[in-house]
C-alpha cells in the first residue's frame, strides 16, 4: 500500500495526503465520513478538500443538498508537478542572477580557537586547481594547531594532490622540517632576513586563510576574488626577493 511519505514527496502535506489516500479508498464521500476514514478533524478535512481542489486533485457534487467529494485521478498530481517545473524555470534564469550576484559580494568568515584554525586549514584543501601559495611561521604553528596535527596535513596535501608554493621566515624555523621536495610537492623559499612573519597566510583559489599566533588564537577566511588576486601579486614579489632554500 501506498505510505503517506511517498505523496509528500510529491509536495503534499502529510494532512492533505492522508485525505486524498482517504478518497481514493472511498471513491467518494462526506466530509464527516472522510474525516471519519483519514483521522482529521472535519473543519480541518473542509480546509484540506479546498485547497485539494484549487490544486485539481478533487472534485465536488451535491445530491440532496448534501456536498459529496470524489477524487480526481492521480495524474494531475503529475501534472502539478510538470507545472510547477515549468513555472520554476521561467524564473531560474532571475533566481541566478540574483544568486551571481550574491556571490560577486566577499564573505568573511571568522573561526576562534584551536578549531577554528582547524577549519582554516581544512579549507584549503578543497581549492580546485589544487594550488596552494603559503606565508608561513613554522615555529607558531608547531605551537598551535600544533606539530602532530601540522603532519598530518601535509599528508592529507600530498595524497590529495596539492602543491605548494611557501615563503617562511628563517628566525622561525624548526631545524630542517619541510624543506623543498619534489614527493611532497612542496617549493620552498625564505624571505629577506628582515621580514619575520608570526601570522601564517594561505592563498588558494578566490579565498585568502589567515592563521594567528597563540596568543590571539583565530582563524579567518577571506572569500573575495579581487582581495585574493591582490595577495597573489604581493605573494608574487616577495617569492621574487625572497632565497631559494
Amino acid at each position: 500500500m501506498i505510505k503517506l511519505e511517498s505523496l509528500k514527496e510529491f509536495g503534499l502535506k502529510e494532512k492533505e495526503a492522508s485525505v486524498y489516500l482517504a478518497l481514493l479508498q472511498m471513491g467518494e464521500g462526506r466530509a464527516h465520513d472522510i474525516a471519519h476514514k483519514a483521522n482529521i478533524a472535519r473543519p480541518t478535512v473542509y480546509d484540506i478538500l479546498e485547497r485539494l481542489a484549487t490544486e485539481g486533485l478533487v472534485g465536488s457534487y451535491d445530491k440532496r443538498k448534501i456536498r459529496y467529494y470524489i477524487a480526481n485521478d492521480p495524474e494531475q498530481i503529475k501534472r502539478n508537478l510538470a507545472e510547477k517545473q515549468r513555472t520554476f524555470e521561467s524564473v531560474l534564469p532571475e533566481l541566478k542572477s540574483l544568486y551571481n550576484t550574491l556571490k560577486s559580494k566577499p564573505k568573511i568568515s571568522f573561526f576562534e580557537g584551536v578549531e577554528g584554525i582547524k577549519t582554516v586549514f581544512s579549507d584549503t584543501l578543497m581549492a580546485p586547481n589544487k594550488q596552494l601559495k603559503g606565508i608561513l611561521s613554522m615555529d607558531d604553528l608547531f605551537k598551535i594547531p600544533g606539530r602532530e596535527f601540522m603532519d598530518d596535513y601535509v599528508k592529507r596535501r600530498v595524497n590529495l594532490g596539492f602543491s605548494l608554493r611557501v615563503i617562511r621566515s628563517k628566525p622561525k624555523e624548526i631545524a630542517e622540517t619541510w624543506p623543498t621536495s619534489n614527493a611532497e610537492k612542496r617549493e620552498l623559499r625564505y624571505a629577506p632576513v628582515s621580514m619575520v612573519f608570526e601570522m601564517t597566510t594561505y592563498i588558494y583559489g578566490n579565498k585568502v586563510g589567515i592563521i594567528s599566533t597563540a596568543k590571539e588564537n583565530f582563524g579567518m577566511i577571506i572569500e573575495s576574488e579581487e582581495f585574493a588576486r591582490t595577495m597573489d601579486f604581493l605573494f608574487e614579489a616577495l617569492w621574487q626577493i625572497s632565497r631559494p632554500a
